[in-house]
């Protein structure tokens, strides 16, 4: 099993993070590239990570959660109008989901489903938390970043 990438980020424009500059956690490599990029990115106004806590119901679990999406973003589009947005980093492969008749239903594949179904019930939680505020919600996967496997 590899061994995920995870630390500190220290923005160089931390008065762009709304919340604590000082304590902005990544828990993987693709979290940190994106972090870079908010900080970075001129267009990019302020940004956050983890730090708004949305409500949803876990079907696997069967009780009310607390969802922390990765980042909320907000950036003036190139007609000068301001965006927000909710952004999700997520693994092609999980956004894809696991074969739906697989030959074999194995232990981890059905470990697979069971993400599968609580990122679905997390992200339909946040589309709609979104819609009620005018945002976009969007999942980026590391096609959009940039990276292959």
């Amino acid at each position: 099993m590899s061994k995920t990438l995870q630390g500190k980020f220290r923005p160089r424009n931390p008065e762009k993070y709304k919340g604590n500059a000082g304590n902005i956690l990544f828990r993987s490599s693709w979290e940190m590239k994106f972090m870079k990029y908010c900080d970075l990115n001129e267009s990019i106004q302020s940004w956050q990570s983890e730090e708004k806590a949305i409500w949803y119901y876990d079907p696997v679990a069967k009780k009310k959660r607390r969802y922390f999406p990765d980042f909320i973003i907000y950036y003036k589009r190139k007609d000068d109008i301001m965006v927000t947005e909710m952004i999700e980093i997520k693994p092609a492969s999980q956004v894809k989901g696991p074969p739906k008749n697989p030959k074999r239903k194995t232990k981890a594949w059905m470990t697979a489903v069971q993400t599968f179904v609580t990122n679905n019930a997390k992200w339909k939680a946040a589309e709609e938390y979104c819609e009620d505020r005018g945002w976009n919600f969007r999942i980026v996967t590391e096609k959009e970043l940039g990276l292959t496997l």
